[in-house]
Order: structure tokens, then sequence, then C-alpha cells
């Protein structure tokens, strides 16, 4: 498990918890001078588990954690921080890298391991050991009890006005409300994936067409929040309407129930 003093300090600022990175990075030297300029003017920070590997029969342990850094600029900056004990080690070492291709072949140049095996967002339920960051992502598995993968690509980008937008052009009378909305006003990266292709049925002798898609977002404090947007023209007049919900399964109803009515 991760050393208790590399666990989250809700309290520590900014400042501090770039400094206690930088100070116990082997590596820090290598960092960019103007990329360490940058990022001595950030103004908030979150922290996050990206993999995790404990082999009790060979001693091996490994975290890769991502922390962001949200600057004075308005734009966002990510180090990638490799923790880790070898066999016969007592002591965790760190490294830190600015991105995860460099913090793969350092993992690779450590362990041996496939360069794919050490950058997957994956957590198996049963081999990993998860704690401090990681409660957000074993939430994540908690609804099976087999060993299930689960991997995001987020874009860091002006993600706050992305969540803005979503609910502006919602039009359902059950929306999310201003709580939804002042809690994605924290977001800094997010991913929109098609949940359901488009579905077509016929309503008044014309074609009323049905998708659905998923917009995760990460908040600042690291957790991770989903809105459902489904997107279709089963309308009197065919065009076309975006409804927006806080889960896939109101979501879904919401469908089923607009596919009815045009049946």
């Amino acid at each position: 498990m991760s050393d208790p003093k590399d666990h989250i300090d809700p309290y520590e600022t900014t400042e501090a918890h770039l400094g206690r990175l930088l100070g116990r990075a082997l590596n820090s030297f290598d960092l960019p001078d103007p990329l360490v300029e940058r990022l001595a003017t950030a103004l908030a920070h979150s922290s996050s588990l990206y993999t995790t590997h404990h082999s009790p029969a060979s001693g091996v342990w490994r975290e890769t954690h991502r922390h962001t850094y949200l600057l004075a600029d308005g734009a966002s900056v990510s180090l990638w921080e490799l923790a880790y004990r070898q066999q016969g080690d007592r002591a965790t070492r760190h490294e830190v890298f600015t991105s995860k291709a460099e913090a793969c072949l350092a993992a690779t140049r450590l362990f041996g391991e496939e360069p794919a095996a050490v950058l997957d967002f994956t957590l198996t339920a049963g081999e990993d050991e998860l704690s401090g960051d990681a409660a957000v992502l074993g939430a994540l598995f908690a609804a099976s009890a087999a060993p299930v993968a689960r991997r995001r690509e987020y874009a860091v980008e002006q993600s706050a006005d992305h969540a803005r937008r979503v609910l502006r052009r919602a039009e359902n009378r059950d929306r999310p409300g201003e709580g939804v909305a002042a809690l994605l006003r924290s977001a800094y990266a997010h991913q929109i994936t098609q949940a359901f292709g488009t579905r077509q049925c016929l309503a008044d002798g014309r074609d009323a067409g049905f998708s659905l898609y998923e917009h995760a977002f990460v908040l600042l404090d690291g957790s991770e929040y989903s809105l459902w947007e489904v997107e279709h023209t089963a309308t009197p007049d065919g065009r076309h309407m975006c409804e927006v919900y806080e889960s896939e399964a109101a979501a879904r109803g919401a469908m089923e129930l607009r596919a009815a009515r045009v049946r």
C-alpha cells in the first residue's frame, strides 16, 4: 500500500503539494526549467491514482499517479509520478515525468514489463490493493465481483464550460438542477462517449433517430461525474431535441418512453 505520508491532506496548499512532489522525486532535476517556472503559478491541484500493482510473492509494488495543476493563465499541466518498491526495498522511491509515455518507459526499464501493461487504466478486483486516491476508482468496480477493466482518456480543455453548454441545451423538465451545475464548475477534464448508437423509429410516416452520449468529467477533488445526454428527433415537428439526465438508467428510460410514443 501507499506510504502514510503520501495520503492526501485536504488542507495542503497547491504550493506545498508541488514542493513535496518535486522534493521526493529522484529525477525532478530532469524537468524542463520553463515547466517548473509555470508550475510555480499553480492555483489548484488534483491527484488521482492511474495504475496500481502489488505482488506479495515477489515483493514488487508500484503505483502511477497523475497530478494535475491549474495554472494562473488558465491552462492545466499534468505530472506523472511513478512510486515503487523493488524486491528487497524497504523505502519507496519516486520519479516524476511529464507524460504517460515517459512513465511507461521508466516502468519498463525498472520492471521489464510490456508498456501496455503499465499504461492501461486497469484495476483488477482481488489483485490490487487500493487506498487513498484510489477510493474513487475502486467504486467503479463495486457493482461487479468479477475482474473488470475500465479505460478512459480524458481531455483537459475547458471542461467546466463544456458542462455548462450540455446543461444549457437540455430541454427536459427533469434535467439536472443548479446543484449539479455548481458541482461541474470544478470540472477540469472530460470525455464524450457514444453509449448507444443511432436508433431509428417510424413516427407519423417519418424516421425518428435516438442517440445516447455519456459526458464524463473529472473534478478538482479527483472524483468523476457523468451526465447522460439523449439526442433524438421524436418531436411533433421532427426537429432535433436534447435531453440530459444524471444517470444512464434515467436516460435509457426516457429513450424507451419517447420511442413508445412514436410507434
